[in-house]
């Protein structure tokens, strides 16, 4: 899966850098999503590798606290992320004409930066507070990386502020992220069903049915996982840490393939850059 996820995005970065035609906010967003994609990955994949392959089960904590500040941090970009893809294709739709003077190159950029910021600051407290507690309980974390409520659950300390700060970023930042994501994916299906003819609508029904999978396959887990660590005190072990996988392992290998090979000028020039090495 690790290999799956480095090939297609580093092709998507690659094809989008080349091919002048998709220099577009669509493909800008779609960069964006592969760098996050990439870090995710990197930062959750190459230890759980390391811990099947060469039995390698421990990890400072410092680097513990860096690996969750990354996991969370680029989990808040990527569901920013996703907000913005989905407010672009909502313009691209519903707004067509005034879709390129709104999203200028200037607008993608500052899109992107905020993302990154928001990002940053909302995963800055939680090896912060982590940190903090006393941990005297177990040094062995029942998971395959640092998960935030998984490394606090170890301290022996009354750890609520954690467990509350979590659960703040996941009603007041996640659940937002999908109401604006639900909203403009309405108006998107109600601009489908008023077109003209059946194939438009059929074509555009199914890219915008395939960008909500994907989309589900994000936040289903991740929202399943957040709740479930804090109150899933019933649920076998093994199950909760299969769900807080899916949405770190799944989401990277699926979004280049639903947003990228799915589109027209990304499948062409991939196209021709095989039939070029073919020929």
């Amino acid at each position: 899966m690790y290999v799956i996820v480095i090939l297609e995005n580093f092709t998507i970065l690659f094809i989008v850098k080349r091919e002048q035609s998709v220099h577009e906010p669509m493909y800008y967003f779609l960069c964006m999503l592969a760098i996050t994609d990439l870090v995710l990955s990197t930062s959750t994949m190459s230890k759980m590798l390391a811990i099947f392959w060469f039995n390698s089960n421990e990890i400072v904590f410092s680097a513990c606290l860096t690996q969750l500040y990354f996991v969370h941090c680029f989990s808040a970009i990527e569901s920013g992320i996703f907000v913005a893809m989905a407010v672009d294709q909502y313009m691209a739709i519903c707004h067509p004409l005034r879709h390129s003077t709104i999203l200028t190159n200037r607008m993608v950029a500052k899109i992107g930066l905020v993302m990154v910021l928001r990002g940053s600051m909302l995963a800055l407290l939680y090896p912060f507070l982590a940190r903090r507690w006393p941990y005297c309980r177990t040094s062995i974390i029942p998971h395959t990386h640092c998960e935030h409520m998984y490394v606090v659950k170890l301290a022996c300390a009354d750890i609520r502020i954690s467990s509350y700060y979590g659960l703040f970023v996941v009603f007041c930042v996640i659940c937002r992220d999908v109401f604006f994501i639900v909203m403009s994916y309405t108006q998107i299906l109600r601009a489908i069903f008023s077109l003209p003819t059946k194939d438009a609508r059929l074509k555009t029904f199914g890219t915008c049915g395939s960008h909500l999978c994907v989309i589900l396959a994000f936040y289903i887990p991740t929202l399943f996982s957040s709740l479930t660590a804090r109150f899933g005190h019933d649920l076998p072990l093994h199950f909760l840490v299969f769900i807080a996988n899916m949405y770190l392992l799944m989401p990277p290998m699926l979004n280049p393939i639903i947003y990228g090979v799915r589109t027209k000028q990304i499948r062409d020039r991939l196209l021709r850059l095989f039939t070029h090495k073919g020929t």
